[in-house]
């Protein structure tokens, strides 16, 4: 409709049956993606603690990756996504193990769930595209009983010229995602105006993704990050990041 104002990238690129079918394997295909998938899943299984029982709410799951590690867990699993094409994508892969996650339509920004309907919230790789971040994390901590699993590109990372870089190519209509980074302050006061105190933080590299998926070399990326973590950098500029975030006693 003539004046109608045009969908945020984060809901159109998603909502694209190619980009639906081939995120797995750019995200996770190849060996650097092995190595992402497999540190994601040893963070989460750490951040959560126990598994078995809970129940767990994955916010814009895209292909259901999260979602189906916390079911083969013994999670009681519901998980979101705006894309009817990723969640497609999702539930084949479910039915594939025979896993029993709920998958339904639903906006990071407006929840359909009561206060507090989950022991534990994941949100991974949404806040850094949503249109109104500050949103999203209301109401991931809003639907929280416990815990709020969520990561972000940090500000003092390699990711700041990257995301400055796309957001001119966006503005000059080349298609791209322009994603936003974050400062660890902002996120932990976005957090803690809702009630939530971040209880534990996990950094992945000190060089960009994209090197490492450049060189292609899981054993030269894992030595050179040790190297770099050792002097300290990966405390001070390691990103993505990824946190656990819990809910105040008096909240």
């Amino acid at each position: 409709m003539k004046g109608q104002a045009k969908p945020h990238y984060s809901y159109s690129t998603y909502a694209d049956p190619k980009t639906a079918d081939s995120f797995d394997d750019r995200r996770f295909g190849g060996a650097i993606g092995g190595l992402i998938a497999a540190e994601q899943a040893r963070v989460l299984a750490n951040f959560v603690g126990r598994i078995d029982g809970r129940t767990v709410l994955d916010v814009g799951t895209g292909t259901g990756r999260a979602a189906l590690f916390l079911a083969r867990g013994g999670a009681h699993v519901t998980a979101v996504d705006a894309s009817e094409e990723m969640l497609r994508v999702a539930r084949a892969r479910a039915a594939e193990e025979s896993a029993a996650v709920t998958f339904l339509a639903g906006d990071a920004h407006r929840l359909q769930f009561p206060d507090r309907s989950f022991d534990v919230i994941v949100c991974l790789r949404v806040v850094m595209h949503s249109p109104r971040w500050t949103a999203v994390v209301a109401e991931l901590c809003r639907a929280a009983d416990r815990l709020v699993i969520l990561d972000y590109p940090s500000s003092r990372s390699a990711a700041f010229v990257q995301s400055s870089v796309r957001r001119v190519l966006h503005k000059l209509s080349i298609r791209t995602e322009p994603y936003r980074v974050f400062s660890d302050r902002e996120i932990e006061a976005a957090l803690a105006a809702h009630g939530f105190r971040v209880r534990s933080v996990h950094r992945q590299f000190v060089l960009p993704i994209a090197f490492h998926r450049l060189l292609g070399w899981r054993r030269v990326t894992l030595a050179l990050e040790h190297a770099l973590g050792r002097t300290g950098l990966l405390r001070g500029f390691g990103s993505p990041v990824t946190l656990v975030a819990e809910r105040c006693a008096l909240s």
